[in-house]
């Protein structure tokens, strides 16, 4: 079955590069009209909002500010013709690897506020523009949230296990509405700056030794749940977290 979101409208945030530029792409692909938010790497941006098309809001957006998330959502809205369909709360950041016995309250206050405090920023900025009875959330939970994540990750794992709660907090809250609420989380995704920048080859290399299907993920891997969760052949499932991650953990 052909997945068709003619006529949805969608805004991915961090949707400039990576797991997030795949995302964006692969809803405009099923026909949604979408928009991106970027926080840094603005050229990475404008590059993919020229491969969404013409018509695609490329906004900067610290999704740690309320009021510019509030903001920023109003004018995406107006823009995508008074209504969003589909949010992804894509936006996340390790920060770095810092072990607890050395971790700043300011460096815990970040690591929370940048990967779970703005999904539930976003979410409920959205709320008030998913007005036609049917909606769709998709949030960016991780491996680590179930796991612990690797050395010096304890606040990023944290953040991650976060963020599956609030998605069926939000499920339960929004099914009403014609809202669903579910999340993805990715084990090793290669193609991004996110393991690149954190993630040494040869620890890469030994965490794909141990994935059950041979090889690390890719950003279209997620792209392709998320795309699901997204349409209406994940009409009766909210409250859910899809594990991507080759059979390494199974919930």
């Amino acid at each position: 079955m052909e997945i068709n979101l003619r006529g949805r409208t969608a805004i991915v945030t961090g949707g400039n590069l990576g797991i997030g530029r795949a995302i964006a792409l692969a809803l405009a692909r099923a026909g949604a009209q979408v928009a991106i938010t970027f926080f840094d790497h603005a050229e990475p941006a404008a590059e993919t909002a020229r491969a969404l098309g013409k018509d695609c809001p490329c906004v900067h957006l610290d999704a740690t500010d309320s009021a510019e998330v509030n903001r920023v959502f109003a004018q995406v809205a107006q823009d995508l013709g008074g209504h969003i369909d589909i949010l992804v709360n894509n936006a996340g950041h390790l920060v770095g690897r810092v072990p607890v016995a050395e971790m700043p309250d300011a460096f815990w206050r970040q690591v929370i506020d940048v990967n779970m405090t703005s999904a539930f920023y976003c979410a409920r900025a959205v709320i008030p523009f998913m007005h036609t009875g049917w909606g769709r959330i998709v949030n960016q939970s991780s491996l680590a949230g179930r796991d612990g994540g690797g050395a010096g990750a304890v606040a990023y794992a944290a953040a991650k296990a976060g963020v599956a709660g609030l998605t069926r907090g939000l499920a339960k809250e929004l099914a009403a509405k014609g809202v669903t609420v579910n999340a993805v989380a990715p084990g090793l995704i290669l193609g991004t700056p996110f393991h690149a920048t954190f993630t040494e080859p040869k620890v890469q290399q030994a965490i794909i030794s141990k994935i059950p299907v041979g090889r690390a993920g890719t950003p279209d891997d997620v792209a392709n749940a998320v795309l699901y969760l997204a349409s209406d052949l994940a009409a009766f499932v909210t409250g859910e977290v899809i594990e991507i991650n080759g059979g390494v953990w199974f919930a």
